[in-house]
């Protein structure tokens, strides 16, 4: 009995202590866990700079008689916040087929805000965001026309207005997703909501193309299809 005994307390010996052995590595593993998960979720304040250059301006101008150049730069602020800075010169020469009146207008605008990541996992190499826009333009445009025929006294009526002075200032709201390709390049595309704040159309009224915001009025939708280099 005496050798049983000591047999059962030697056993029990050994169980506790793989119990123990057990429990402390267990809770070393996880320990360990929850420490790669906080690097991982560690990231300095600034976490990198994106230039970007949009590509459906360009397009526009080559198939149509209007578009843009633009460029931005974007701050990684903790892969969560992206304050961004959007500058852009604009181009229009057009002339209305039905009433032959021409429209000319060549001006630079700019925007500031900031993007939003909305995704659960701020780390991802895709993102999707929301953000908020700023912008405003100073330009001048010419209108002109062929001329009038007077159906009483003949002859014809030039018509042209020269350097009318114009500005807009808008808010943009921006929803967009961004996604890596390969090394530093990203693609991304964002649909934007432009709303006029304040603007002076000059003296002779209503101007047809603003820069950087589009058709003149109240509200008007964009679009813009980037190319991204993760500095």
């Amino acid at each position: 009995m005496t050798r049983q005994r000591s047999i059962c307390r030697f056993i029990s010996s050994i169980t506790i202590s793989l119990l123990l052995l057990t429990g402390s590595l267990g809770a070393s593993a996880q320990n360990q866990t929850i420490r790669a998960l906080m690097d991982n979720d560690s990231v300095p304040l600034l976490n990198g700079i994106e230039v970007s250059v949009d590509l459906v301006g360009p397009a526009m101008k080559v198939l149509g008689d209007y578009g843009s150049y633009e460029a931005a730069l974007r701050i990684n602020l903790l892969d969560k916040y992206f304050p961004i800075l959007e500058l852009g010169y604009y181009e229009c020469d057009h002339t209305d087929d039905a009433t032959a009146l021409s429209y000319m207008t060549k001006a630079p605008y700019g925007k500031i805000g900031c993007d939003f990541n909305l995704l659960k996992n701020k780390h991802d190499i895709y993102r999707l965001y929301g953000g908020f826009r700023y912008a405003f333009t100073s330009y001048k445009y010419d209108l002109s026309h062929p001329g009038v025929q007077d159906p009483v006294w003949g002859g014809t009526a030039d018509y042209s207005v020269d350097g009318a002075k114009c500005s807009y200032h808008w808010a943009e709201a921006v929803f967009g997703v961004q996604a890596k390709m390969f090394g530093p390049v990203h693609f991304g595309w964002s649909v934007r909501y432009n709303k006029r704040l304040a603007h002076n159309e000059g003296e002779i009224g209503k101007s047809w193309q603003v820069p950087g915001f589009g058709k003149s009025g109240g509200s008007t939708f964009g679009f813009t299809f980037n190319v991204i280099a993760v500095l």
